[in-house]
């Protein structure tokens, strides 16, 4: 009866020291794992809410292939190829891209004029967007107001009717002749002018600054007051300020919005069309590449050589966006360098 009990004592302690011991044998970790049970449930939810996420993106995978990821490898083929859309398309290797750079100087100038456009229009988007924001970051009565003012031309600029609306304002008879007369300047058809006809183009552009200006207004509601307060305590003007404080904190938004409008500016379309007439007139000055695309696609039905020149497009948009992502390494700072 002694040994028995002290046989069961010692089964006690061993246990106790077994718990106590963070260390277990290989065996009694397998005997352990074994014995928790699975969780058959979970992995049934985690597989039905997989199910339904697929489902809810289904439209979304459907898009990309249908209307984006088909398109492209079609235009990626016909860019070989001569297609005038009545008949069936023949295989000419690189000879279109061969004639864009050797034989076709629209397109040269349809290259020239819209780095023209893209040079000039970009930074003054920037600089028009970022001087708003920050007057309207002074805290005015009715910022609401003001804000969807100034954002509404971004949302309607693009538009034919604001593009024949510009052609009027712009005309021999329109506001702005009407205005200089005030002050005994004589008007001209700006429109009609090769020398300022682009300029009247970028202008419509740098006008529709509202959704740049937004998104830099929320970056500047984002700096902490405290930092101004320090810098004012300091001794720095409002320069000073605006330069160390402002411009460093908001050089990603800065970047991001240079993204956006490089890509948008590249594409423009719609202004230039509507301006010109779909000529890119007069004498060439308003000839975007995507209007001379366009001419070569839907007027001449050259759609295999318009398909060489978007693939040339989207080949030069993605080197410039390269680029500035190159580039932000030196003067985009983040919160965490």
């Amino acid at each position: 009866m002694v040994c028995v009990r002290q046989a069961k004592r010692e089964t006690e302690l061993s246990s106790i020291d077994a718990a106590n011991d963070p260390v277990l044998t290989a065996s009694e970790t397998a005997r352990s794992v074994r014995e928790i049970p699975r969780n058959r449930t979970g992995s049934a939810l985690k597989k039905a809410d997989n199910r339904a996420a697929y489902l809810f993106l289904l439209p979304w995978f459907a898009g990309i292939i249908l209307i984006t990821a088909l398109p492209m490898l079609a235009s990626l083929y016909l860019s070989f190829t001569n297609y005038a859309v009545i008949g069936l398309p023949s295989f000419v290797g690189f000879d279109n891209y061969v004639r864009l750079f050797t034989s076709d100087r629209r397109f040269v100038t349809s290259i020239w004029v819209t780095l023209k456009y893209v040079g000039f229009s970009v930074p003054l988007v920037l600089l028009f967007s970022l001087t708003v924001a920050v007057a309207l970051n002074r805290g005015l009565r009715g910022l609401a107001i003001y804000r969807s003012l100034f954002y509404v031309p971004s949302l309607i600029g693009a538009s034919v009717g604001i593009g024949l609306l510009w052609k009027e304002v712009f005309g021999e008879r329109g506001v702005v002749n009407d205005i200089l007369a005030l002050f005994g300047v004589a008007g001209r058809g700006w429109i009609n002018n090769p020398t300022f006809a682009l300029p009247s183009v970028i202008a419509l552009n740098v006008w529709t600054f509202g959704a740049s200006m937004v998104i830099f207004l929320a970056a500047l509601r984002q700096i902490p007051e405290s930092y101004y307060e320090a810098a004012s305590i300091d001794g720095a003007n409002a320069w000073q300020r605006f330069r160390r404080i402002t411009l460093p904190l908001i050089t990603p938004v800065i970047f991001f919005n240079t993204v956006l409008l490089l890509i948008n500016s590249f594409q423009s379309f719609t202004q230039a069309f509507v301006v010109s007439n779909g000529r890119g007139g007069p004498v060439d000055s308003t000839l975007l590449y995507s209007l001379y695309l366009y001419q070569q696609a839907f007027q001449q039905l050259q759609m295999g050589y318009a398909s060489a020149m978007a693939w040339i497009l989207l080949i030069a948009i993605g080197l410039a966006t390269a680029l500035m992502f190159w580039s932000s390494r030196y003067w985009v700072f983040y919160g965490d360098r």
